[in-house]
């Protein structure tokens, strides 16, 4: 009942063929020719231009964002507390319990 059923492994199906056989080919190096001096220079990356409107809208997004960060960590903050507080009240009555039944006896 216990023994462990060690699978057998199946017969292959079909003919097989070894793998292909890659012969390695030659690289050719190529030396590109200097670009001539009197080429223009590459143009630089585009500026960007904030409008009022978009300095408003960045402004207010990143304000929401963190208003919303701070909500949330403020919350986890007073989870924690109010566990630890009601951990704390658990512990005393549970002390006050186990010292009035040791009087007792």
């Amino acid at each position: 009942m216990f023994r462990p059923k060690i699978p057998t492994m199946p017969t292959p199906t079909g003919l097989s063929s070894p793998p292909p056989v890659v012969e390695p080919t030659t690289v050719a190096q190529h030396h590109p020719a200097p670009a001539p001096a009197s080429a223009a220079p590459a143009p630089s990356r585009p500026t960007i231009h904030l409008t009022p409107g978009t300095v408003l809208a960045l402004v207010g997004g990143g304000t929401a964002v963190v208003l919303v960060v701070g909500a949330v960590l403020v919350s986890m903050l007073l989870a924690v507390a109010i566990t630890g507080a009601s951990l704390a009240i658990c512990a005393l009555v549970i002390r006050s319990l186990v010292t009035a039944d040791a009087k007792r006896r």
